[in-house]
This record gives structure tokens, C-alpha cells and sequence, in this order.
């Protein structure tokens, strides 16, 4: 699955976690889209492709979107029916579906009950929690906030099992829904392990870069500009990605007549890998919202296996799971423009040693144990 998201890194080394079983009993359909998470990054792909001889890749032409709410809903419509389609001949054992935004787990919890088999959700993220912080005005928090509501009620009603990817989950799920969970989190990608990311380039201004979304999830538009322009002159900045808060970004960086910034549109992983060859810090953060308190951003786990410096700035789990695991970073609260710009014009660079952190965080490993349960647990 080509696109560019935490979601497709996840299935893919779910799928080859699942090949590395050697089970010819098991079939796999994967039902997804053509890639389109950003209108500035189009590749090529196939509607049909076989993997091996027992996984199917189904994928779904879906309209170009700036990543707006009102443009993603028509998508999900589009990519919500069409898959009903796809599958109402086919039968199955098992649902699989990982899910950040709710819709794509209410799929797979509507397969599930269509054709009255087992469903097995990975979350990733809260979604109704996440939009009654979102939602700026009150009249939209009584109209759709009772829906989204309504939503997950149904779709985590007699659900077999739910993997959180962050543990800083587990009370809002647990006190409201009976299921089997695990905690099998985001992790890093071999691609990564096998890349050797020291550069030898002697420069006067190191480097900070950011590579991801650019949403209002991430609130970059009340951290970047503002650290950017108290730091100019002493560290230039590198932002790689695409998303709904992206023009916010722009907008504020022209406003202050920024300098050090540079705005670079989706790159593949190949080219991805080069710059973080490059930087000198890593740098990722999370808007000011209480939702985002129990995320463990899937960032991290890719920017720990660099060895270069990672600058965070997240509170809640995430902070937690920093200090305990990446205490040589820097960290500081969602915002805090003064805290990031002190701290790292005081940082002195340690020697950054984090293998028991790689080994332990290995998305092939956690893959392996996740894929094992699935296989014993629902398949057998």
C-alpha cells in the first residue's frame, strides 16, 4: 500500500508479518484506496495486484482532496460503499481494520455484523474525543457530537478484539467497552534499521526538521513561526509534508517575514531517509488539546532509530513514554515557544546510544507477536 500514512506502514508489516507464518490456509483480501492523502503527491499504482499466492490487494479509486473534513467524508462515502461492493460475494473468517479517524473501524464493524463473523480492531487514535476539542462552535458539538457518538457505540459493540497503539488509551476504552485488548504499539520500520544516517557535512546552522502531516493535530502553526523567527540566525528549519493546517503554516511564516524556513511537498521514503541523513534535530509535536494527552505519536518510533536529537513537544502519555524511554531529548509543553527556544540553545548534543530502545520498539517484532495472536486466537 504506497500512500504516505501511518496506516499503510502499519498494514504493510501486518501483511508481511502474516507471509512470514508460512500459512497457505490463511487468505488474505486487503480492500484500500488508490494513494491519495495529499493533492501534491500522486504515484501510480495498481487497482488489483497478488501477493504470493494467498493475498489480495483490492484498491479503490477515490476523488483528489485537500485533506478537508467535508472532502475526506465524501471520500470515506465513496471508499465505504464501493468496499461493500467488493466484498458481498466474498466470505470470511475474520475483519481486520486499523483505524484513527473511527469511519474505517465502523466499516470493518459493519462488515462484521453484516456477515456475522469475528472483528479485530487496532486503534490508533481517539477520534470523538478528539473532535469535541476540534469543534470550534457549539451548534456543530450538538449536531455531530451526539452522531460520532452514536458511531462508536456501535462500532465497538461486541467487537472480538481492540489493539490500542497507546496505552494512554486503555481507561477511555476499557470503562466504556468490553472487548480482549492488547497494546501493541507503533513501531520502526526495517527500512530505517538498515539506513545509515550520519552525515559528514560541517555547516555553521544545524539543522531542524520536521516530516509529516501538517494538520491541525499537529499545531505547527503555533510553534514553528514563532520559534523559527527567535532562532533565526542560529538554526534553520525543514518542513516536509502536506495537510489541512498547511496554509495556516504558510500564512504565519510570511506574516513574521521568516527566514529560515524551508517548505518541501511530500517525499517518498527513499528521499525521506536522505533528509534525516541531513538534520541535526527531529522535530514533531502535538496541538494543545487534552485528546492528544493519551497519543503515543507513531514519529517518534521513526525518529528514535536515527540517533539524531528529537525535539517533542507533547504532554500527557507521550511526554511519559520520552522521559522514560528517549530522555535524551528535549522536551517541552504543546506551544511553548519560550521553553523550546531555552532548551535548545542549551542542549549539548550526548552521545546518542539507543539500541535497546530499537530493539524492543521493532515493527517487524511487534508485527510478529500481534499477527501470532490473530493466527491462534480467531483463525485456528
Amino acid at each position: 500500500m504506497p500512500d504516505l500514512c501511518a496506516c499503510s506502514f502499519r498494514a504493510e508489516a501486518f501483511i508481511n508479518a502474516f507471509k512470514k507464518l508460512n500459512k497457505d490456509d490463511v487468505q488474505i483480501d486487503i480492500v484500500t484506496t488508490m494513494p491519495n492523502r495529499y493533492s501534491s503527491y500522486n504515484i501510480e499504482a495498481d487497482k488489483f495486484e497478488r501477493v504470493d499466492d494467498n493475498i489480495n490487494i483490492h484498491r479503490i479509486y477515490l476523488p483528489n482532496h485537500n485533506s478537508g473534513f467535508l472532502d475526506q467524508s465524501k471520500a470515506f462515502i465513496i471508499y465505504f460503499f464501493k468496499t461493500l461492493k467488493y466484498i458481498k460475494k466474498k466470505d470470511y473468517d475474520l475483519v481486520f481494520a486499523t483505524s484513527s479517524r473511527l469511519f474505517t473501524a465502523l466499516l470493518g464493524s459493519y462488515i462484521s455484523k453484516r456477515k456475522s463473523i469475528k472483528l479485530y480492531l487496532d486503534i490508533r487514535d481517539i477520534f470523538v474525543d478528539t473532535m469535541e476539542e476540534v469543534l470550534k462552535f457549539r451548534i456543530a458539538k450538538l449536531i455531530i457530537l451526539p452522531i460520532l457518538k452514536s458511531i462508536e457505540r456501535y462500532t465497538f459493540s461486541n467487537v472480538s478484539h481492540i489493539n490500542l497503539v497507546s496505552k494512554g488509551f486503555k481507561e477511555y476504552f476499557k470503562t466504556k467497552y468490553k472487548s480482549n485488548y492488547t497494546y501493541h504499539t507503533n513501531g520502526i520500520d526495517k527500512i530505517f534499521l538498515n539506513f545509515d544516517f550520519e552525515h559528514s557535512e560541517n555547516r555553521d546552522i544545524p539543522v531542524i526538521t520536521y516530516a509529516g502531516n501538517i494538520g491541525e493535530g499537529q499545531g505547527l502553526h503555533i510553534i514553528i513561526p514563532e520559534a523559527a523567527k527567535a532562532l533565526e540566525g542560529e538554526f534553520q528549519f525543514v518542513i516536509i509534508g502536506a495537510g489541512g493546517a498547511k496554509q495556516r503554516l504558510i500564512d504565519e511564516i510570511d506574516r513574521l517575514k521568516i527566514s529560515n524556513i524551508e517548505m518541501i511537498d511530500p517525499v517518498n521514503r527513499d528521499s525521506l531517509l536522505k533528509y534525516y541523513q541531513q538534520t541535526d534535530f527531529l522535530f514533531f509535536h502535538l496541538n494543545k488539546y487534552k485528546a492528544f494527552e493519551k497519543v503515543l505519536p507513531s514519529k517518534l518510533f521513526e525518529y528514535a532509530v536515527t540517533n539524531k536529537a528529537i525535539i517533542g513537544g507533547v504532554s500527557g502519555y507521550a511526554a511519559k513514554f520520552m522521559s522514560k524511554n528517549l530522555s535524551d531529548s528535549i522536551l517541552f509543553e504543546p506551544g511553548d515557544v519560550a521553553s523550546f527556544v531555552k532548551q535548545i540553545r542549551a542542549f549539548v548534543m550526548p552521545d546518542l546510544a539507543r539500541d535497546d530502545f530499537i530493539q524492543k520498539y521493532s515493527r517487524e517484532n511487534i508485527m510478529k507477536t500481534m499477527v501470532r495472536e490473530i493466527h491462534v486466537d480467531y483463525l485456528v
